[in-house]
């Protein structure tokens, strides 16, 4: 009895080892393999080793398989036999606390332009293979050899875009002007506003409404920059990142600003909402994929790099996240009415007047932070005479009180 037990249970447990590849494999890929722009056996060297490498980045910024698109994780995973454990970062300034922490280790991060600068010049950054990652002749040449990467040793650019004001047609004036930064400080819309959670884009808006270089280093404008964003504090909603695709697509507040690739997916997701990019002039980014110091699989990581430059791979992530690909090989493949959206290609004569950020000086970094940290913890005007409102109250209360009992006393003795 007992040997046939052990049979029925071994013939059980051999049954379900059959079985749960089925199941694991459930994703079915959508990549053609055979139009691959580097061929597939070069993606096979880690078949069977049981290798993970740990990505860092933006949220919402990779096709994640929704509204069946392709799931660019699972396919590379499909595809090279490596795990892909997804992290996702708010900011770049989140991002830099993270990696300069030590405390985490990871593979290959997307931070922005100038943020690249930073990691390296703090030592956080290894330099690239570019023999493991044959894909970046993909990339245009406009988008290589950058101030923030001159040597092109750090980074292999992933997406571009500028930061355009976000608003909503059913809750502005149509007469308002909102191809100007101004607009978010119009007191029209207290409370209907949103800005941005991180020091850097939030100092660059106010730097350009005040005329301004978004890579100033000057103390004076830097100050005055955090005046106007005090001025601002009164009239703002919230400070958001992420939390924007829920509170413009739901209607929850007028304008915003954000990056040029998100508003275009809020604008598919709600048609009451526009985009416009400001005369003043904007920030042009161009975000890009980089390998830590601390990188445990550099080799793994940087077929990851290789993936992501893959023209189907870049092609699902620009139909999805909606920012402009940097490779010269999914421009070619786009219809006319695509790319020529104003928003997505802003025309040359916008870009001219638009800043890359550059990788701001120790100090500068810091008085900027500090002078964030008070515009975030000021008062605002309501909360500024509240107090001495409450105590002239009071005291009126108190006085009013007392000359009542008087008067009560005297009336009694009488």
């Amino acid at each position: 009895v007992a040997l046939k037990k052990a049979f029925v249970f071994l013939l059980t447990v051999l049954c379900l080892a059959l079985s749960l590849p089925l199941g694991v494999s459930a994703y079915d890929p959508m990549l053609d393999y055979g139009a691959l722009d580097t061929p597939y056996e070069d993606y096979q060297k880690f078949q069977g080793q049981n290798i993970t490498i740990n990505v860092y980045n933006w949220g919402e910024y990779i096709s994640d398989g929704s509204d069946d698109a392709m799931d660019v994780n699972k396919e590379f995973e499909a595809l090279t036999g490596v795990h892909v454990n997804y992290l996702m970062f708010a900011s770049n300034e989140e991002l830099f606390a993270k990696m300069k922490s030590g405390g985490s280790s990871y593979d290959v991060v997307i931070p922005s332009d100038y943020m690249i600068s930073r990691l390296q010049a703090n030592g956080l950054l290894l330099p690239l293979d570019y023999g493991n990652i044959p894909n970046i002749a993909n990339v245009d040449e406009k988008y290589l050899h950058l101030e923030f990467d001159p040597e092109q040793q750090y980074s292999a650019p992933y997406t571009w875009g500028e930061v355009v004001l976000v608003y909503n047609t059913t809750l502005v004036d149509p007469d308002d002007d909102m191809e100007t930064w101004e607009a978010l400080w119009n007191e029209k819309y207290m409370g209907s506003l949103l800005m941005f959670s991180n020091s850097r884009d939030a100092f660059g808006i106010a730097l350009k409404t005040l005329g301004y270089s978004q890579n100033t280093t000057d103390p004076d404008e830097l100050e005055e920059a955090a005046r106007k964003l005090e001025e601002q504090k009164l009239l703002v909603q919230a400070y958001v990142m992420d939390e924007i695709f829920d509170k413009m697509g739901g209607g929850e507040a007028a304008l915003a600003p954000y990056y040029a690739g998100d508003a275009i997916v809020m604008m598919d997701e709600n048609p009451d909402l526009a985009a416009a990019i400001p005369r003043e002039g904007t920030n042009l980014f161009v975000d890009a994929a980089c390998i830590p110091a601390s990188s445990r699989n550099k080799e793994a990581a940087e077929m990851y790099i290789n993936f992501l430059c893959e023209t189907q791979v870049a092609m699902a992530n620009f139909e999805y996240i909606g920012y402009a690909s940097p490779l010269r090989t999914v421009y070619e493949e786009l219809d006319e009415e695509t790319a020529s959206n104003p928003i997505q290609f802003p025309s040359a004569e916008q870009i001219a007047n638009m800043e890359v950020f550059t990788n701001l000086p120790d100090e500068t970094n810091a008085l900027m932070d500090s002078l964030w940290t008070r515009v975030l913890s000021a008062e605002t005007g309501e909360n500024k005479w509240f107090i001495p409102i409450f105590i002239v109250v009071s005291l009126t209360l108190t006085i009013v009180i007392d000359v009542v009992r008087r008067h009560r006393r005297k009336r009694n003795a009488a």
